[in-house]
């Protein structure tokens, strides 16, 4: 009686190839409904298999842990997952090949796995059976036809309304409550600040009135704020409050972990590199990557020439920003120049392919358009820091080219949210485009 229950109330989950792709673990976050696999997904995951990608493991993963379930046969009733979980099976049965054909004019897997839930909804009824996939075309699909389709939204963050932009503005405030940061070493304690409500670790505050105005940062060691006062990094100097926040927290030995997301031309990527090499000597190497994620159909492999002459087109926005950071001519003699860094290893420029399995010690690793990397991605490359090392992630979480990726549900915005109030960590949302006039205008009308 209690399993013909659990049996009507619960739903079939149809899980489409990217979902696994995306999180080789989706299986323990349907909680005690169902999984059906389409074999068409197997097969697409047989694809998948070989190489050195992070797809590549994730299909590996999955595959492994669907053979330690399944043991020795896969029942057509399908097998538990575990405990408080539902059961998954393997889908075969495709009946509605007719009107598949009558409904589009090829076949391919994405209208396979459309024809396995088609006859799951029909064969399962009166249970609710949902398609899951991060393809928002096949969704429509599905919904053209009558099946249900939802995107994973496991790890998804929950609004860009609430996402955490590393600051906060309080105005109207007493003269003299402002003044006390010019005082001594230009920190005030907490509880000598009741204006500010649950300040968070490592969180920036603009405190002014109409004549008067402070940067300040909550050190949650301290339980305290202090001032933050203009600086400069290899000879580049903030041009308002959030850089100034931004390479506060980027020169800050003691914040391990930073996230700079804003527009084009906001100055994440030319900050990051500038505090990098203003604090060379506190690591052993500088490191920067970026997603290879290309515009077209082309990957590495259709690029003339070797490994580096592959990486030059993606790697090229860096280049641009290194070239940026140019001495004085006063300064030249004592500064060491970008390519000697490059040719003694100091600095070095890496695909994100090659960090799986290292362990990076005493590094400032800066990963730029990391907006363009998924929640899983993000986990990989944080747990390659060993001691004293630090990672940078830059990114536009309004400009993704990945195709199974948005703004609620790349690793980027992810990792931002769940990483709110640690004391290692800091955020900063960077609003002003500062590249130039011209690049500020099409950021905001086009």
């Amino acid at each position: 009686m209690i399993e013909k229950v659990r049996y009507l109330t619960t739903k079939v989950f149809v899980l489409d190839t990217n979902v696994i792709l995306h999180d080789a673990g989706c299986l323990r976050n349907f909680e005690d409904n169902d999984i059906a696999v389409p074999i068409t997904v197997l097969e697409e995951l047989d694809r998948f298999k070989k190489g050195n990608e992070d797809i590549n493991f994730q299909a590996r993963a999955f595959l492994r842990r669907l053979d330690e379930l399944t043991g020795d046969v896969l029942s057509s009733e399908g097998i538990s997952i575990g405990d408080g979980l539902g059961k998954i099976c393997i889908a075969m049965k495709a009946n509605h090949r007719q009107q598949m054909n009558e409904a589009f004019l090829e076949d391919c897997p994405d209208h396979r796995i459309l024809d396995i839930a088609l006859t799951l909804q029909h064969d399962e009824a009166p249970r609710v059976v949902v398609l899951v996939t991060k393809d928002t075309n096949l969704r429509m699909k599905a919904k053209s036809l009558g099946i249900r389709a939802q995107d994973y939204s496991t790890d998804k963050v929950e609004s860009m309304d609430k996402l955490y932009t590393g600051k906060r503005l309080i105005e109207g405030l007493p003269t003299s409550v402002l003044e006390q940061f010019f005082h001594g070493d230009g920190q005030v304690p907490a509880d000598q600040l009741d204006c500010v409500r649950h300040p968070i670790a490592n969180e920036n505050f603009v405190l002014r009135n109409g004549s008067k105005s402070v940067l300040t940062t909550y050190n949650p060691q301290l339980k305290s704020f202090t001032r933050i006062d203009r600086i400069s990094a290899s000879w580049v100097s903030p041009r308002n409050a959030e850089q100034s926040f931004a390479l506060r927290a980027l020169m800050n030995d003691e914040i391990k972990l930073v996230t700079l997301t804003g527009k084009a031309g906001s100055g994440k990527t030319l900050l990051a590199l500038a505090a990098a090499l203003e604090c060379k000597k506190r690591y052993r190497q500088i490191l920067l990557a970026r997603p290879a994620v290309p515009l077209s159909n082309r990957d590495l492999g259709f690029l003339p020439g070797d490994i580096q002459a592959k990486l030059d087109p993606y790697m090229q926005p860096l280049y641009d920003n290194m070239a940026v950071m140019r001495p004085p001519l006063s300064e030249i003699g004592g500064a060491p120049r970008v390519q000697d860094l490059l040719a003694e290893n100091h600095l070095e420029v890496t695909p994100l392919a090659y960090i799986r399995g290292r362990s990076l010690q005493r590094v400032f690793f800066i990963v730029d358009e990391a907006q363009n990397l998924n929640p899983h991605e993000i986990k990989t490359i944080i747990t390659r820091a060993g001691e004293g090392t630090k990672i940078v992630f830059t990114g536009d979480i309004q400009q993704i080219d990945h195709p199974y990726l948005d703004s609620l549900s790349n690793g980027l915005s992810y990792l931002i949210d769940r990483m709110v109030g640690q004391s290692l960590f800091a955020h900063v949302t960077l609003e002003k485009g500062e590249r130039s006039e011209l690049a500020e205008l099409a950021s905001n009308l086009l």
